[in-house]
């Protein structure tokens, strides 16, 4: 009770204060921020990097242009240096050699309690924190990701493809136009979220349209969701995840028919741990679902985008395609009557190129550890001293345009990942081939378990796209990135495109 009354003292109070009250406050934290921050540079540490905003640190300038501002440091600094942002220092590797030092030291940098901090701000889970258990269970339920139960999970995306497409775009037989994100995101969702959780028993279209239209905007306040920054102050961010949650929980999932294995593997999991009626269950599964399209839909942009302004990419991307069907007797005839398994899609070697390239150029995901005790770590350029409750850094991105390894590595090439006619795989720096060369999945322990199944749908739609559609790009303008998700995997766009489709005569 007396939790109750001081929160409903807490907003009653946030209500009643005024801007020039919220602006006094915001001073008095930043002068309390300034006096409380006086760290300095220990002999042993790499470079610190504070910047001249309290708090915030750099956060304003790696935003505006992030590559650009990390390489800045890196010639400044070297491969190693601290950063501030938003709160936290932040130690980047930026060396590919030295990867390793971050892999390796998995029991001192921790990426399981950053990651179930980061769950208990963005989603509001708070069990995994306290429950080992758990923990361990929900990961165990990640090997219905691979294997057979992946060929499962292909079976029942190409039956949920053929609904979508049968219903709803087959019968394009004049132009259409539609804006691209839009586009890729409402089929993208649709596909996954039933391919996954399966479908509503009783048919409402405006289920899943609503429940995308939420969870995107649920995303689009993901960054400041996993800062610092309360969520009372994101606007309806809270009483929208709120709702989404509430969607996902255990009475509606009953709902629905068709589970894949892996969720319901995660279900059993949950209700031994939880009540069958507790919220937070509908949590977790709103951090499945957000780890299972927040990514595809943007690869699946870019991918598109890339094909549709470069007609080279295009025709060759076709042109296997079509050898595959001819090669496997399947015909391009009118209804939906291609089938292709696992090991067909990956033996797509320019379409895998073609997505990889995207990713290369839209990745900003970042490998993440939580320092839980004070380690030096020893590098061939020497050692380095990084303390207790700091974060250390992958930021793939310094790699994935370095153009010692990529040449001219700001220029969409889709066959920078093909060599002889077979997929490429062997990438050198200074001479030395490289473990780590593409790394919009992460790395170690914290790679995403989900990236065979993404690929997989992302391939499955472009076949599809490819082969029954005739598709333009309108605005042949380029498209940026925008940096509202920094850190947290592929990059959306600054803007949008027009294309136009229709159902090949």
């Amino acid at each position: 009770m007396a939790g109750e009354m001081s929160a409903a003292t807490g907003r009653f109070s946030l209500e009643r204060l005024g801007l020039p009250g919220l602006a006094l406050a915001a001073a008095l934290l930043l002068l309390a921020l300034c006096l409380l921050d006086r760290r300095t540079r220990r002999p042993g540490e790499p470079p610190l990097i504070k910047g001249w905003l309290p708090y915030l640190g750099v956060v304003l300038k790696l935003r505006k242009d992030p590559l650009s501002f990390m390489k800045t440091l890196q010639k400044q600094h070297g491969d190693t240096f601290t950063v501030l942002l938003g709160g936290k220092y932040i130690t980047f590797i930026l060396d590919p050699f030295q990867y390793q030092l971050v892999i390796k030291n998995h029991k001192q940098l921790s990426f399981r309690l950053f990651s179930n901090k980061l769950l208990e701000k963005a989603f509001s889970i708070s069990q995994l924190q306290k429950n080992h258990d758990m923990n361990d269970e929900l990961h165990l339920c990640y090997q219905f990701l691979q294997g057979k139960s992946l060929d499962i999970l292909l079976e029942s995306m190409m039956q949920n493809l053929k609904q979508v497409f049968e219903s709803q775009l087959l019968k394009t037989t004049s132009w259409d136009t539609a804006q691209l994100y839009p586009f890729c995101s409402s089929i993208i969702f649709e596909i996954t979220f039933t391919t996954i959780y399966g479908k509503v028993l009783v048919c409402d279209n405006k289920f899943i349209s609503e429940l995308r239209d939420d969870f995107l905007k649920f995303d689009d306040k993901f960054a400041y969701l996993v800062s610092n920054i309360p969520i009372e102050l994101l606007g309806n961010v809270k009483s929208i995840r709120k709702k989404i949650i509430k969607c996902l929980s255990s009475e509606n999932l009953a709902k629905m028919q068709g589970w894949s294995e892996v969720f319901q593997s995660r279900q059993d999991v949950l209700e031994k741990y939880y009540i069958h009626e507790d919220l937070e269950i509908g949590a977790h599964h709103l951090g499945f679902l957000w780890a299972s399209v927040a990514n595809t839909i943007p690869t699946m942009f870019w991918a598109m985008y890339y094909l549709l302004r470069h007609p080279e990419a295009m025709a060759a991307v076709r042109d296997e395609i079509d050898r595959l069907l001819q090669s496997t007797g399947q015909k391009k005839g009118s209804g939906f009557p291609i089938h292709l398994t696992r090991e067909q899609l990956d033996s797509l070697i320019c379409l895998e190129s073609t997505i990889f390239e995207a990713l290369r150029l839209s990745s900003y995901s970042t490998t993440i550890r939580f320092v839980e005790e004070d380690l030096t770590l020893s590098a061939e350029t020497g050692d380095y001293c990084v303390r207790k409750g700091d974060l250390v850094a992958i930021f793939p991105p310094i790699l994935h345009g370095d153009p010692e390894i990529f040449e001219a590595p700001e220029e969409f090439r889709y066959d920078r990942f093909i060599e002889d006619g077979k997929k490429k795989t062997t990438f050198f720096k200074r001479g030395k081939k490289l473990k780590c060369y593409l790394m919009p999945f992460g790395t170690g322990t914290s790679k995403c378990p989900g990236r065979f199944f993404a690929l997989m749908e992302i391939k499955q739609l472009l076949v599809i796209l490819l082969t029954y559609f005739d598709l333009e790009i309108i605005d042949d303008k380029p498209i940026g990135l925008n940096y509202n998700r920094l850190l947290f995997g592929i990059q959306y766009p600054d803007s949008d495109v027009l294309f136009r489709y229709k159902v090949k005569s």
